[in-house]
């Protein structure tokens, strides 16, 4: 069985073959880090940490690296509304940014690169830019010439001329020589506010597409094995990327797989402050389990399009709620009764090899879970008669183990504490259960309900749960 890659460079689906052996080097463009982090960056972040983790158990060694954009208009403007320093701002934001990741289950990342930390990278690559005369000077900073690179449109389809929509505000430049030229080095103002570093060409700071190949030349050189990001970033961001890399090595491709997440939409619209509909991550968890935001953003294809509303996140909770109670019965079964090693061993076996075969097609995790319930609906008939025998409910357990390693959602990592107050409520509304007293006993679900938790009469007892 191979797997198989949707590249969005050559618009096929592609045997992966490293370039290297079994060494995998890929990099996922970070986030700028003048705000939280919302929901449709975690679509993008759950989606390759669930890649690099699959590559992992396949017995490929990945390097992961993400950069971290700590320098921007956007942080320079916002810092200077809350008059603070923008270096202040972005340590803060890029902090709340490791929180939510962290939080999140997300730990797959080998290095985090920070755009500042690399300007000595950044200078080198304007130089030789401008050396092979890819890049030009004008009174307010250095551009790339994209009329000078023959290539450029090549991933995203369009051409030079469609370039004039893709500029920043830092690229607006009425001096350029093409409308879709951006800016690799911005001189500095003279505003005290204003970050500058020093550079051959007096101070300024770096433009925005100019750090990650700077970023990826360092820690991987001129070529490397997948580029990771957001649909949104394929134009100008990672077009602008190939540009420069490939101008300054003469080496193609600069990448061998293109990987793009699908757009995250809120009740059919775009995420937007202006809307109200824009959902941070911390906000998202201060409601709802990561478990939940994990298995939302799993059970659809990492290149197909996702629409949050509370409808899909309730039907989520559902979905993990059966997990649960399968998970629950399959610990709890106590049943002597016994199937021959080999049956049991087969239907593992089948799951396995079904499971697998819907990752090695282009990480298809919509498939893969309808294989985990799948297994659910088979297994749990035969719990209910107590028709399996302790060497299936272990493989079962191993099983979904090893899948949890890459989807991290299966098993609870923390089961939360219930106050001593909500227990002995608990225990007092079971004495009076036992004593058919319903009434009396119903009032103290209530008062337990007012208090944050919720009573569940389950087959395997009473559970206590945080509303």
């Amino acid at each position: 069985m191979s797997l198989k890659i949707c590249n969005t460079l050559t618009r096929k689906k592609e045997i992966f073959k490293p370039r290297k052996d079994k060494k995998v080097n890929i990099f996922v463009c970070g986030p700028t880090v003048y705000d939280y982090a919302h929901i449709g960056h975690a679509r993008t972040y759950i989606a390759f940490d669930v890649i690099v983790k699959y590559l992992r158990k396949k017995g490929y060694n990945v390097f992961y690296l993400q950069n971290i954009t700590d320098i921007d208009d956007k942080i320079i403007n916002r810092a200077k509304e809350e008059e603070v320093s923008w270096k202040e701002l972005a340590r803060s934001f890029e902090r709340e940014y490791k929180k939510d990741v962290k939080n999140l289950g997300i730990n797959s990342i080998s290095k985090y690169a920070r755009a500042t930390e690399h300007i000595k990278e950044i200078i080198s690559q304007v130089e030789r830019l401008l050396k092979k005369g890819f890049a030009y000077q004008i009174e307010d900073g250095i551009y790339y010439d994209i009329s000078k690179f023959k290539d450029y449109g090549k991933l995203s389809g369009r051409t030079a001329l469609q370039a004039e929509d893709a500029v920043s505000r830092i690229d607006n430049s009425k001096k350029k020589k093409n409308k879709g030229d951006f800016c690799l080095w911005k001189f500095w103002s003279g505003k005290d506010w204003e970050p500058k570093w020093r550079s051959p060409w007096g101070y300024g700071r770096p433009g925005w597409h100019i750090e990650d190949t700077a970023i990826t030349e360092k820690y991987f050189g001129p070529q490397y094995d997948i580029h990771g990001g957001a649909r949104d970033l394929i134009f100008p961001h990672h077009e602008a990327e190939i540009a420069q890399m490939e101008a300054i090595s003469g080496k193609k491709p600069l990448v061998k797989y293109w990987l793009h997440t699908g757009f995250l939409t809120i009740n059919g619209q775009k995420m937007s402050k202006s809307l109200g509909n824009f959902i941070t991550v911390k906000d998202f968890l201060k409601k709802y389990s990561p478990r939940i935001l994990r298995l939302f953003i799993i059970k659809t294809h990492y290149r197909s399009p996702i629409d949050y509303s509370e409808k899909a996140i309730s039907q989520v909770q559902n979905e993990i709620e059966r997990i649960d109670e399968f998970l629950e019965k399959v610990k709890s079964q106590k049943s002597k009764v016994k199937i021959t090693t080999k049956n049991s061993k087969l239907r593992i076996q089948k799951f396995k090899k079904e499971f697998e075969g819907a990752m090695e097609d282009d990480f298809n995790t919509p498939k893969a879970m309808a294989i985990i319930f799948e297994l659910i609906r088979e297994v749990n008939p035969l719990l209910d008669q107590g028709t399996i025998d302790k060497r299936a409910i272990k493989e079962i357990l191993e099983f979904l183990k090893s899948v949890d390693e890459i989807f991290g959602f299966i098993f609870e990592q923390k089961k939360a504490k219930i106050p001593k107050k909500i227990k002995k409520l608990a225990q007092r509304r079971a004495k009076l259960r036992k004593e058919k007293k319903w009434k009396e006993a119903d009032r103290v679900r209530e008062e337990i309900k007012k208090l944050g938790y919720e009573i569940q009469d389950t087959p395997l007892g009473t559970k206590i749960k945080k509303l």
